[in-house]
């Protein structure tokens, strides 16, 4: 009998660690995949921890490529230190590290080798690759600032390692680089961007070897000096050599620091005494507790490496951009002014594609991390004068509306309170009614129109109208949330109520959609609802036409009530997928990506219709949310390189599938609500950070019985289409009977709606 239990006890506890390993289910490369007219999510491989200050990735694409890791590619160029949020915004702050053996070769084409897939090996918290061209094996794992490579070269009498500190670009600062024989280092520092840095921008690094150099030089602008042991030129390079064994392995202490060299000494103390194998654990460990605060059960081994390698990438941005110096203090170089200042910093990511559900997820799951983003977007905005709506790693130029007032005021309202409650409305207000002098991206381009009319005109040339309108009528209610909240004078919390309704400004009833407004009231004309771009941001009036997140019932009521409203829906998918790019001149990618899906006009690849199909919560019909909801988690997603059906954009499509899969989603940040879909999983557990959890079981699912017969919140019967915030904190058990047909008469009421502005006004 013993002989029997034991390997069954055996198994069993296999089982369990494997269960724990949730790390082990990421896959990095999911996204990485380019098509001719396609992305596949617009992503990289970021080996890190999570929110860490540094990522490090394989580079195979040339310097200054936003495309800087492809999985179609077959050379790597060398292994750089990105923060990079999107491929399109491009990188800051980044250098590289490549192996190579016969000759000192630093040019990024003479010195690329090729590699296979079949010689990779991709984690969140470690990457691995045969470099076949050198016969290197090439390892790499980070802390949050800091990072330990372990290269496995050849018998070689001639192997080198060549640091690229890139060249500056437009920036007007030239980066350097110094070689410390004595010390066994390099240190130097780039100065690389794409924009939205002060003057005085510098990335300080340090890397230190643990064996001694036999060779060294250094390159300034493609000229290699073996007599010269630092440079600084517009493109510098530093070469270090020795003679290897076959096998032996060489490790490489790599530590920034956008502060000075000092702090950048203090960052590499993250290292401390681990070797190669033990940080590789703290990294793993490090990710499975982050990962490990949703544990789901009964779906397959895709759907696990699906759901957590979408956990994985919305844990990734924003990222830390704050330091911890000598004496334990929380100090950032500030991209806005460009001082050294206390308190925390976080960057990378734009607020139009995150405020719908990124950061709703990091209020619900990861409160304290959170807090510290809210009080760096505090800093912020006493650093420049404006909350940011994209930054990488200062305001940067691009997208539209002004959707750090739905971050800040959905953080708020759930419980994540800054200190200085007064700069933060008083922030919010500034951003409402201002723009940036230089960035027309930053506060609110068309202001004085969309106060004074009501919505932003059409015809005085700032693109992008009609969507702005609709958003800025959200970020107004959002406030007008907020100035309640703090009991704020009546006329001031009036004033944002009705700017919160001027959605209503630009709905047109003969085609039931929301259409440009000229100046003088009139509507643009010719108008095409399958226009991409124009009066819309990356999507027609089809797509835009819901962004009504805080009052789907008043886009009921003016669509002609609930019967018309799902006809309006449900046209989305059985219009075919035919558009019209004009606006653009070409058919750009969000629009391909729509049209290979064969969901006739959906367009879930861009961000502004992924709330889209739970809006049939408030029309009475949640069943088709229920099956619309599996099809695109089934469809679109998957732990592949092509993983995604268009841009992953800093964590938004992945949270999308981490909420769906739960069964649940914030329509509309700032409330107190998530709007119900149905659970991928048969059980979820949400270990919340103040000690409760809620239990999500889905009895009888599976891939036929997508629809919800029946539910119970803590033992009661439970027909609404939402649940709320404040009560799942409180730690819960939800019980729901799925089945293979549509319940039509369960969440039909009224009563059982969630929450629109129309109904409060009412």
């Amino acid at each position: 009998m013993r002989k029997l239990l034991l390997p069954i006890f055996m198994l069993w506890v296999a089982l369990t660690v494997y269960a724990n390993n949730y790390a082990d289910y990421v896959n990095p490369l999911v996204g990485t995949q380019s098509a001719f007219e396609l992305s596949t999510g617009n992503t990289y491989p970021a080996i890190a921890r999570p929110w860490g200050m540094n990522f490090w990735t394989p580079q195979t694409g040339k310097m200054g490529d936003g495309w800087q890791y492809t999985y179609n590619a077959y050379k790597i160029r060398g292994f750089k230190q990105t923060h990079q949020p999107s491929p399109w915004i491009n990188d800051y702050g980044q250098f590289s590290i490549m192996p190579v053996v016969g000759k000192p070769e630093f040019d990024e084409e003479k010195r690329a080798s090729w590699f296979s897939h079949k010689g990779e090996v991709a984690k969140a918290y470690y990457y691995k690759v045969y470099l076949a061209e050198h016969d290197v094996v090439t390892e790499l794992t980070p802390t949050e600032r800091a990072a330990m490579f372990r290269f496995t070269f050849p018998e070689n009498e001639n192997s080198y390692v060549v640091i690229d500190a890139f060249h500056k670009g437009n920036f007007e600062e030239s980066p350097y680089i110094k070689v410390d024989v004595e010390k066994n280092r390099i240190l130097g520092y780039t100065t690389r961007n794409s924009g939205g840095v002060p003057a005085n921008f510098k990335n300080y690094f340090i890397i230190e070897f643990d064996k001694p150099f036999s060779y060294t030089a250094t390159v300034a602008d493609g000229k290699l000096d073996k007599n010269a042991n630092e440079q600084h030129a517009d493109h510098v390079h530093a070469i270090i050599g020795f003679s290897t064994k076959k096998g032996e392995k060489v490790h490489a202490r790599v530590a920034s620091s956008f502060i000075g060299y000092e702090q950048a000494e203090v960052n590499l103390k993250e290292l401390g005494n681990d070797n190669f194998d033990n940080l590789v654990t703290k990294g793993k460990d490090a990710w499975n507790e982050a990962l490990g605060k949703i544990e789901v059960e009964g779906g397959n081994l895709d759907q696990y490496r699906t759901f957590y390698s979408c956990l994985y990438r919305s844990l990734l941005f924003p990222r830390k951009f704050y330091e911890i110096d000598k004496d334990g203090q929380i100090v950032h170089y500030s991209p806005y002014n460009g001082k050294v200042l206390s308190g925390y910093m976080y960057t990378d990511t734009g607020f139009w594609d995150t405020f719908r559900c990124l950061f709703p997820l990091l209020n619900m799951m990861y409160p304290s991390v959170n807090k510290e983003i809210q009080e760096g977007l505090i800093n912020t905005y006493k650093e420049s004068g404006f909350f940011p709506e994209w930054a990488s790693p200062g305001h940067r130029g691009c997208m539209i509306g002004n959707n750090s007032a739905s971050v800040l005021v959905d953080a708020y309202m759930k419980g994540v309170k800054v200190e200085d409650l007064e700069t933060l409305y008083k922030g919010l207000i500034h951003g409402a009614n201002n723009v940036h002098p230089e960035i027309s991206s930053t506060g609110r381009l068309g202001y004085e129109y969309y106060n004074k009319l009501g919505y932003v005109p059409y015809d005085v040339k700032i693109n992008e109208n009609a969507a702005r309108t609709l958003e800025y009528a959200y970020n107004d209610w959002c406030i007008y949330k907020l100035a309640k909240e703090l009991k704020r004078p009546k006329k001031e919390v009036n004033l944002y109520a009705k700017r919160a309704m001027n959605y209503k400004n630009l709905f047109d009833k003969e085609s039931c959609l929301i259409r440009g407004r000229n100046e003088n009231g009139e509507f643009m004309k010719p108008f095409s609802p399958l226009k991409w771009g124009d009066a819309f941001t990356e999507g027609n009036s089809w797509h835009y036409s819901w962004s009504v997140f805080h009052d789907p019932q008043g886009l009921i009521d003016l669509m002609g009530g609930k019967e018309q409203f799902v006809v309006m829906l449900d046209s989305v998918f059985s219009v075919p997928p035919v558009f019209d790019e004009s606006y653009y001149g070409q058919v750009i990618h969000e629009i391909r990506e729509m049209t290979v899906m064969n969901m006739g006009n959906y367009a879930h690849g861009n961000q502004p219709i992924q709330h889209m199909i739970y809006l049939y919560n408030y029309a009475g019909q949640p069943w088709k949310a229920q099956y619309w909801l599996r099809e695109v988690m089934n469809r679109m997603y998957s732990a592949t390189p092509d993983g995604y059906c268009g841009d992953e954009d800093n964590g938004q499509t992945s949270a999308w599938y981490v909420f769906t899969a739960l069964g649940f989603y914030p329509v509309c940040p700032g409330t107190d609500e998530y709007v119900l879909g149905a659970p991928l999983f048969k059980k979820a557990v949400l270990h919340l950070e103040n000690g409760k959890e809620v239990v999500i079981n889905a009895d009888g699912n599976n891939d036929a019985n997508r629809y919800i017969s029946s539910m119970k919140f803590n033992g009661t019967d439970y027909s609404k289409n939402y649940i709320n915030h404040s009560e799942l904190m409180k730690g819960c058990t939800i019980d729901i009977q799925m089945d293979s047909k549509p319940n039509i008469k369960r969440g039909i009421e009224l009563s059982d709606a969630p929450y629109s502005f129309s109904n409060e006004k009412k």
